[in-house]
């Protein structure tokens, strides 16, 4: 059978035209990989571009006294010498709560008042029962008066030998029995009142008052509940009506180390700052120092009175302190702090310190000499000057120049 050669010849591979397709494919892969690359460059240029963010703080100024040098640290907390939780001097349930928390009081203003119907009506009871004693008092006064006449009447008849003397005897004994009864009604009319003063007190105990002049830190109970002077009842029983403090009273306690307290002595000037306000120093003063020690903590406590009390201290507040010297002799020691700024804006390079000093959003590395370190605080004795900012914490990629941006 003879083969159609035109068929045969359509059924074959042309092989050239694969080859010259092959190079147009392998054009658009290399164009789609540049394509990836120049956009992760430029994503990494922008990021690369965008200034990192710190944190800054400013160089506060060095502590008031600059005529004193520090001779001790120590740490205590805000207390208050006048603070108290009121209650009741009966048991008996609430019936009206007339302050909250963070109300000023003065010395007898009214806190809250208990039930008072059970003494009301025993009150009215003995006022009843004084009444009547008094009542009988003035029967026997009346009787007194007419057995009194009637003595003297016997007495004249007996002088005339009209009447025996068992009838004068009998006259004598009536007047000297009224006497009895007139001395012991008397007796029983001031029981009587004595009773009514006691009651009165019992209703007035009802009322709470203030002790003092002060502010109500806490409110302990509410209208409904039973209140008592000593626990009873389970946790059913309140045992206060409310917490009051005279803010007038405020001072510091601190512990001392007993190896120090040489160094501590009445009317030594005192630097204080607050833990919630580490920038305000306040002026203080030693009142005076406990004389006991505490055994098992090796401690003395230290009182320390503020010159000038201001509303942002509040009890319980931690506080540190620092108890300086004053310097004698004409020529006081100048201090050679010139600013305060935190540790963690402190850094090391081949054992000489510095910080990263902001201005006009770049940094510049600046050297810097420090002395006593103060809680979490460094003194600057060099390289810096009060109201500076300066970056806290570490932050990668900062360089001498570099451009920042605040958080």
């Amino acid at each position: 059978m003879a083969l159609d050669q035109e068929k045969l010849d359509a059924l074959r591979i042309d092989r050239g035209a694969h080859k010259s397709s092959s190079p147009g494919i392998g054009r658009w892969w290399l164009t789609g990989i540049a394509g990836l690359i120049i956009i992760a460059a430029a994503v990494w240029l922008l990021r690369g571009d965008k200034p990192p963010l710190v944190n800054t703080a400013t160089v506060a100024p060095p502590a008031a006294g600059a005529d004193s040098t520090t001779v001790l640290n120590a740490s205590g907390y805000v207390v208050a010498r006048r603070l108290a939780t009121v209650s009741s001097k009966v048991t008996g349930k609430i019936v009206e709560v007339l302050i909250e928390e963070g109300a000023s009081v003065s010395e007898g203003d009214v806190l809250a008042r208990l039930d008072d119907s059970t003494v009301r009506a025993r009150l009215a009871l003995a006022e009843s029962q004084a009444m009547s004693a008094r009542n009988k008092l003035q029967e026997i006064r009346v009787r007194l008066d007419e057995a009194r006449r009637n003595l003297a009447r016997a007495k004249s008849l007996r002088e005339q030998n009209l009447v025996s003397a068992s009838a004068l005897d009998m006259a004598t004994a009536d007047v000297a029995a009224l006497q009895a009864r007139l001395a012991a009604t008397q007796s029983d009319v001031q029981v009587a009142g004595d009773n009514v003063a006691l009651t009165r007190q019992d209703l007035n105990d009802l009322t709470i008052r203030a002790p003092f002049s002060g502010v109500v830190i806490s409110k302990n109970a509410q209208p409904g509940e039973m209140i008592s002077p000593i626990s009873a009842g389970g946790g059913f029983t309140r045992t206060g009506i409310c917490t009051i403090v005279d803010m007038d009273s405020r001072e510091i306690e601190v512990d001392v180390n007993e190896a120090y307290i040489n160094r501590v002595y009445p009317e030594q000037p005192v630097e204080a700052v607050l833990d919630a306000y580490p920038d305000w120093t306040v002026s203080a003063k030693v009142i005076n120092i406990v004389p006991t020690a505490d055994r098992n903590r090796a401690t003395v406590k230290v009182r320390i009175g503020f010159d000038t009390l201001d509303s942002r201290i509040l009890p319980d507040m931690g506080v540190r302190v620092r108890f300086l010297e004053k310097t004698d002799g004409e020529a006081p020691v100048k201090s050679a702090v010139v600013g305060l700024i935190p540790s963690a804006s402190v850094f090391k390079d081949s054992d000489k310190d510095y910080v990263w000093l902001v201005s006009d959003s770049k940094v510049e590395k600046r050297a810097i000499r420090v002395g006593k370190r103060q809680g979490d605080r460094y003194e600057v004795l060099a390289g810096l000057s009060p109201g500076q900012k300066i970056v806290v914490g570490q932050v990668e990629g900062l360089a001498d120049g570099a451009a920042i941006e605040l958080e």
